[in-house]
């Protein structure tokens, strides 16, 4: 599995990175991250609007701050 975070050095993108990388380590699982900074490949995603959660490129969050819990829900899917 590999996720990447699309996004800036905004509060938002921060305060996502650390939620991601502390629901990796409670899944147990071993989990490729990435944050991109790019805006050429966050705009080939599709996206405007960061943070953009994104897992086996597929974008499954956009815009949001999720939680731990949330994060995990998505990666045991």
């Amino acid at each position: 599995m590999k996720i990447e975070l699309l996004g800036t050095q905004c509060s938002n993108c921060v305060a996502l990175e650390k939620i991601v990388k502390d629901a990796i380590a409670q899944s147990g699982q071993f989990i490729e991250f990435e944050k991109i900074s790019d805006l050429g490949k966050m705009i080939s995603y599709g996206v405007s609007s960061t943070p953009t959660l994104v897992i086996d490129a597929k974008v499954v969050s956009v815009g949001k701050v999720l939680t731990v819990e949330e994060v995990l829900s998505l990666i045991q899917q």
